[in-house]
């Protein structure tokens, strides 16, 4: 019964994600973080992402898996095909596409390929690529050089949009 609540209120903290009126401050925050920092952002970030965990169940949710890509590094697609016990090249023939411009590696569909859609659990996840192992990137680099990502995974990951919801509260003096 608990293992119920918990999906609910997972899945509740997903729909709160794609509501538009709660979405609208956090990309304004976002926008104005991105043009003039507070003084005290960093500190603003992690005293955030603190508790963001609370209440998140990634393996209810896997949005991130199901509606992005991953950037795979060299070092990502030989670990992987190793792990698959092919070569890197039917690897990326398979499943990767080359980005222009960028000349990242790309997943090809969505969702990911080594998505399990029944379980919501990676399938090569002991070595899934690093950009999947730092995800949602919350608090591991300077906030200020990723708003770019955490404005892009706003409304897709429950955490992200907990983390700026938390900072905005903060910037506002409502906690």
């Amino acid at each position: 019964m608990a293992k119920f609540f918990l999906y609910l209120a997972c899945l509740q903290i997903n729909m709160v994600v794609k509501d538009q009126k709660r979405l609208r401050p956090l990309y304004k925050l976002l926008r104005r973080i991105e043009r003039k920092a507070p003084k005290q952002i960093q500190k603003i970030a992690s005293a955030s992402g603190e508790k963001v965990w609370e209440g998140i169940d990634c393996l209810s949710c896997a949005n991130c898996c199901k509606s992005m890509s991953p950037t795979y590094t060299h070092a990502d697609i030989k670990r992987i095909a190793a792990f698959l016990k092919i070569p890197a090249d039917e690897m990326k023939a398979k499943w990767l596409r080359k980005e222009r411009g960028t000349g990242n590696w790309l997943n090809k569909t969505l969702p990911c390929q080594f998505l399990d859609s029944k379980t919501n659990m990676c399938k090569v996840y002991e070595v899934r690529p690093a950009d999947c192992s730092g995800f949602p990137h919350l608090t591991r680099k300077r906030f200020i050089d990723y708003v770019h990502v955490h404005t892009q995974n706003l409304d897709e990951c429950p955490a992200t949009f907990k983390m700026v919801e938390r900072m905005n509260q903060l910037v506002m003096g409502t906690l």
